[in-house]
């Protein structure tokens, strides 16, 4: 059971000796296996943390969240969930497992962590990757952030919402609030819709914001047959945002079709697709020698339907840039955009003062 953020009462005291992991900002998931506690950091991945909860703790914990949603949790109600505007708060009862309770508590906070200078130093993406990306929300594209979990594909997506124009209406459509649109962009057009399994479904929430005239449409994550609707919603002249889960921009266009319910919907689908997404950006996370996160981006990838063609091209790998050329239709939204050269066009400064150095690659077309 989900409640609205309103709703919520917790007090900081009952988190007991998992406070200081929830207060911490660079711990983004905290973790109980019936066992130990594991966390997840921004820059040390995961590790077990030297915290033992006692029975006692856990039962009154769980306790605490049911009360706080008016719900139970027992073998008859074994799934507990709460969700506040920063917390996500999901618990198993013992009676579904085979280890105890299960208790994770995942950390959505209204911040933007990235940033244009430190996207540089840190080697997140070169200056001519972020002039490029930077080029694709002016040219008002529509974009898809793909990569495994923990890759960071809703911070990119959050980063890039900033050059989207204030005025120019954004429709976010959540089942669990991430993208915190609003806050991060203050003063911005924006309607934040939450959706629920039961009354308001993800494919009733993309009909219903088409209905309300915005210019935006983010869907926090494709997962499922509603990712035809989002379709039809850029179809319409809609711009949009979404993330999903591959781990190659290349295989976009057949994850998509694998979420639909049968082989002939997929098979009408795969036209849109070309059609009407235009980038695939591709984010993946290493270990280094020093045992610490990186994030970086990998890939870029346009589609395009020229005449009869779906045009598939992979214009980045490995975080540079391997080819300049540019489908027809992806050239044509630049130029609308008043894009001359994507690549070095920037338009908008970097905000830390950063020059952004572009290479020497031939552009094609």
């Amino acid at each position: 059971m989900k409640i609205s953020r309103e709703a919520w009462n917790l007090k900081e005291e009952s988190f007991g000796p998992l406070l200081p992991y929830v207060l911490d900002k660079d711990i983004t998931d905290i973790n109980f296996n019936g066992t130990n506690v594991w966390v997840e950091h921004l820059k040390r991945g995961i590790y077990k943390v030297p915290v033992q909860l006692s029975p006692e703790f856990v039962s009154q914990f769980s306790i605490r969240v049911s009360n706080v949603v008016s719900g139970q949790i027992n073998k008859y109600n074994n799934v507990l969930e709460a969700e506040t505007d920063i917390l996500r708060i999901s618990i198993i009862h013992p009676s579904a497992t085979n280890t105890g309770y299960a208790i994770s508590i995942r950390k959505t906070p209204a911040v933007m962590r990235m940033s244009e200078g430190n996207m540089i130093r840190e080697q997140y993406c070169s200056g001519e990757v972020l002039t490029f990306l930077i080029n694709c929300i002016r040219a008002r594209m529509n974009m898809v952030f793909c990569g495994r979990p923990g890759a960071g594909k809703t911070e990119l997506l959050k980063f890039l919402t900033q050059y989207i124009p204030k005025e120019e209406k954004v429709m976010t459509i959540e089942d669990n609030l991430e993208i915190h649109y609003k806050d991060i962009n203050p003063g911005a057009n924006c309607v934040e819709l939450k959706v629920d399994e039961e009354f308001f479904p993800y494919t009733k929430a993309i009909k219903t914001a088409l209905r309300q005239n915005p210019q935006w449409v983010l869907l926090s994550e494709a997962r499922s047959v509603e990712v035809k609707y989002l379709l039809e919603c850029f179809s319409t002249g809609l711009h949009g945002l979404t993330t999903l889960h591959t781990d190659d921009t290349r295989k976009i266009p057949d994850r998509i079709q694998n979420m639909m319910q049968d082989a002939y919907a997929a098979t009408r689908l795969e036209n849109d697709i070309y059609s009407f997404l235009n980038v695939g950006i591709l984010l993946r996370k290493k270990v280094t020698e020093k045992k610490e996160v990186v994030r970086f981006i990998d890939q870029i990838c346009l589609f395009d339907r020229v005449g009869e063609q779906n045009v598939r091209c992979l214009i980045a790998e490995g975080g540079k840039f391997i080819s300049g050329e540019i489908p027809e239709n992806i050239r044509k939204k630049f130029k609308l955009g008043d894009i001359t050269d994507p690549f070095s066009d920037t338009g908008t400064a970097i905000s830390s003062g950063t020059r952004l150095i572009t290479g020497n690659m031939r552009r094609k077309g």
